[in-house]
């Protein structure tokens, strides 16, 4: 894994947000791949129920000021840092005062997803890829982890298409069972093709449930890792249609060997 680089996109990490399976594997790969010798970078949504204060994120200004256009508007592009302690790894978070600025992350106090949660899933995407972009730094892998990271390939290999810094850059999406109930704004579907992405390439999306979202990811990346010892059935199901390799679950205490050797696998080289 020496000198492999390899950036990870999660809607969740600890230990900036509470121990679930994305924000474990979250940072237990990263931390894997770094003590290993490779190279990492590590990016998630600051939600604003992250503590800035206690976890010392602050903004690096060389990096922000940017406005990304989602859905026709503008909208400015916040980045900010924190390193993890005793880990010598460094996380960034991507930041816009309407998307993110909510003591929550993905629902309110109800359990009701928020409205634009679709919005900020492609700010996201947009904001990482941007951000990669300014610090020049290409990455042998892209390693996606949470459904609202799950727009970055789609986005990665259409709307980037002609990006030549990730022109060698291979995708790997995990797909976990932690969804979410209902749909996300029916209009989603609109807002992507707003961006130049062909309704073919999307058309899951005309119903943007879970599964759906996932099922577009999954058909934008270059392999697949089964996160979670159980999926949904609608998931199983559609991995046994695609052609990309497919890692089966692994558990925690066992998941380094089978991921290093994923990553060094002829498909992602």
């Amino acid at each position: 894994m020496k000198d492999k680089r390899i950036l990870y996109v999660s809607s969740e990490v600890i230990p900036y947000l509470p121990e679930t399976e994305i924000s474990s594997m979250s940072f237990e790969a990263p931390r894997m791949v770094n003590n290993k010798g490779g190279q990492i970078r590590i990016f998630m949504p600051r939600y604003g129920n992250i503590n800035e204060r206690r976890h010392q994120l602050h903004e690096v200004i060389r990096l922000s000021g940017m406005n990304l256009v989602i859905n026709d508007l503008d909208m400015p592009l916040i980045i900010k840092v924190a390193s993890i302690p005793k880990e010598r790894m460094q996380v960034y978070f991507i930041d816009n005062e309407d998307y993110f600025k909510r003591k929550a992350t993905l629902t309110d106090e109800d359990g009701n997803l928020f409205p634009d949660n679709d919005e900020r899933a492609i700010f996201f995407a947009k904001g990482v890829i941007e951000t990669v972009k300014k610090l020049n730094w290409s990455p042998d892998v892209i390693h996606v982890h949470g459904w609202l990271a799950s727009l970055l390939p789609l986005y990665l290999k259409h709307y980037y298409a002609n990006e030549p810094l990730f022109g060698q850059s291979k995708i790997v999406t995990s797909v976990y069972n932690s969804g979410y109930e209902g749909i996300l704004d029916e209009k989603m579907m609109e807002k992507v093709k707003f961006d130049g992405i062909s309704e073919n390439l999307i058309s899951h999306l005309e119903t943007p449930t879970y599964n759906n979202l996932m099922k577009v990811a999954v058909d934008n990346s270059d392999a697949v890792i089964v996160g979670s010892e159980e999926i949904p059935e609608e998931l199983v199901q559609h991995l046994k249609t695609i052609d990309q390799p497919v890692l089966e679950y692994k558990r925690q205490d066992e998941f380094a060997d089978a991921y290093v050797e994923f990553y060094q696998s002829e498909v992602l080289v």
